[in-house]
């Protein structure tokens, strides 16, 4: 089966949709996916979908800035997409991105930046689900393996702990691997042994080995991998069975990460639709919460 890592979707399902490929973003995923590129052409490949909108104005040496990589580096990025070099990749763009009314960004103080950025990221995000399939499917993926684990290392293990609090209350047995270390494959052995068919995986940069590693080994085992990332390029695409990226915001001196955590409650809500007593569990807490006095109205 060829897989998406852009979607998440299997490659002729996505064609036969138009919902992603509709946007500047989706048309430029579509036309990075199936390129076996370097890590270095992954990063100029995530700065230009960042920046779909602008990217076909740039030059070469205004996206190798925006990269951080060199110019020569952009040029052989255009000669691995099939350009003659980027002059032709330019031209290419602008005729399949269309142009796209910007905020002037020196109305905006550097707070008020990152903020206009994650507001851009979650608009990207909408985009994606606009085909609402691959979310979908991992719904259906994640709602049925018993044990469910969700692993998220050092910057992702907020989003793994998030998730697993919300989604405890209606899967009957979800594990939390936030913590790395040599027994987090015995974790895993023991989620496999109990019947787990999936694993959950938040993966932020700076994206730790230990991460890739362990979704290799949960490959390795058995376990079908699915992925919320940064990005369709990030280190973790290869070892994930259904990766679905959200941007992150760089404006400031640590990523933040808004897009990512709504995609996860976007998950829980695709897993509790294909949880038939999702419902019954969550009036089930409700009815415990109120009769011990957990919450303060």
């Amino acid at each position: 089966m060829s897989v998406d890592r852009v979607t998440g979707v299997d490659s002729a399902e996505g064609a036969a949709s138009g919902g992603v490929t509709d946007s500047p973003a989706g048309r430029l995923q579509a036309l990075f996916e199936g390129h076996r590129l370097t890590p270095t052409q992954r990063r100029i490949a995530h700065s230009m979908v960042r920046r779909a909108a602008d990217v076909p104005f740039l030059s070469s040496v205004e996206l190798a800035e925006l990269a951080g990589v060199s110019q020569p580096s952009v040029t052989r990025f255009a000669v691995a997409l099939g350009f003659d070099g980027y002059p032709a990749l330019r031209r290419y763009l602008r005729e399949v991105v269309p142009v796209e009314p910007a905020a002037e960004a020196g109305a905006f103080n550097e707070y008020q930046q990152a903020v206009e950025a994650e507001i851009e990221n979650l608009r990207h995000l909408a985009e994606l689900l606009a085909d609402p399939r691959p979310v979908q499917r991992a719904g259906r993926i994640l709602a049925a393996s018993r044990p469910l684990p969700v692993l998220g290392l050092r910057a992702a293990a907020s989003q793994a702990y998030g998730f697993s609090y919300f989604a405890a209350k209606v899967h009957p047995d979800v594990r939390l691997l936030n913590e790395g270390g040599t027994m987090i494959q015995d974790r895993i052995d023991a989620a496999v042994r109990a019947g787990a068919s999936a694993l959950l995986c938040f993966a932020l940069p700076r994206h730790p080995r230990e991460v890739v590693d362990t979704l290799a080994y949960a490959q390795d085992v058995g376990l079908t991998t699915v992925t919320v990332a940064d990005s369709a390029f990030a280190p973790v695409a290869k070892h994930s069975d259904l990766l679905l990226p959200a941007a992150v915001g760089t404006g400031l001196a640590f990523d933040t990460a808004c897009a990512p955590m709504l995609l996860g409650r976007v998950l829980l809500e695709a897993l509790c639709d294909d949880l038939p007593d999702a419902q019954a569990r969550l009036e089930e807490f409700d009815t415990k919460a109120a009769a011990r006095g957990l919450f303060v109205e």
